[in-house]
């Protein structure tokens, strides 16, 4: 098993990001690896509109699922479903950033919507809703780096908008790592995104207007 570079402080310079279909499928499901929520998930949570069919959905089929909604491995795809970090040359993160309508699961959840009134169906609004860091990679900028290139990525596509679902952390408090998927709110305001509500104690909106 190859091993991961030694443990560094961040470094921008080292980290490159690319869509998901100019990345191989085998650099993908290495970030994903095999144990732990990502692995299980497969960033699915948010593609399906309930527990039940969630449930319904084997490990496999969501492996499947994402290996399709990414293309991985055709850089000339028309359409892929997110970006892939590397560091060092080495496949080190990810994150989901699509038109807001390929997440059927927001449409029906409150924390998108509380204290704001506007159309879940607008294909223009963009949103990135899941971030993974491969296993020994994290602490190392890799975050940061997807936060900050789902920007441009989303524009050059014809976003009107880019927003995202973060956690609040508390300087010198643990969040555990599961319920950190969705990024921190500090990741998403060092990219240039501002915070438009705050529909719970634990969780705001971020969000980039295009002009």
């Amino acid at each position: 098993m190859e091993r991961p570079p030694a443990a560094a402080g961040p470094d921008p310079s080292r980290i490159t990001v690319v869509p998901a279909n100019e990345a191989s499928w085998e650099d993908l499901a290495a970030v994903f690896g095999e144990r732990g929520d990502p692995a299980r998930c497969q960033c699915q949570w948010f593609k399906v509109t309930g527990r039940e069919e969630w449930r319904l959905l084997s490990r496999e089929a969501r492996e499947q699922a994402l290996r399709e909604q990414t293309d991985c491995g055709h850089p000339d795809a028309q359409q892929t479903s997110g970006l892939v970090a590397y560091l060092d040359g080495e496949p080190a993160g990810w994150v989901a950033v699509e038109p807001r309508t390929a997440y059927p699961r927001l449409a029906a959840k409150r924390i998108p919507w509380t204290g704001r009134d506007e159309d879940r169906e607008d294909p223009a609004v963009w949103a990135v809703t899941c971030f993974v860091t491969r296993a020994g990679y994290r602490k190392r900028g890799v975050a940061r780096a997807l936060a900050a290139a789902t920007v441009p990525y989303a524009k050059e596509r014809g976003a009107r908008a880019v927003e995202g679902y973060p956690m609040l952390t508390e300087s010198g408090k643990d969040v555990p790592w599961g319920e950190l998927f969705v990024g921190s709110r500090g990741i998403f305001q060092e990219a240039g995104f501002d915070e438009v509500s705050r529909p719970s104690p634990r969780r705001v909106v971020m969000r980039i207007h295009f002009p």
